[in-house]
């Protein structure tokens, strides 16, 4: 994200539910599937969990 886009986002107050970011489980996103499928800006990202359980993020 560039420094032109942060200052367009509306200041929050720290304590607001709003500022709070949204939690997943990467398993539950996954399923019983191998990879997860996420739109971002037009663009595909594939969202894997590896054999030895790291989370892979790939575009």
């Amino acid at each position: 994200m560039s420094e032109t886009q942060d200052e367009e986002l509306p200041a929050l107050p720290a304590g607001s539910p709003e500022f709070l970011p949204r939690e997943y489980v990467a398993r539950e996103l996954i399923a019983d599937a191998v990879e997860a499928i996420i739109f971002h800006d037009g663009e595909r990202y594939r969202l894997r969990i590896t054999t030895k359980n790291k989370l892979i993020l790939t575009k």
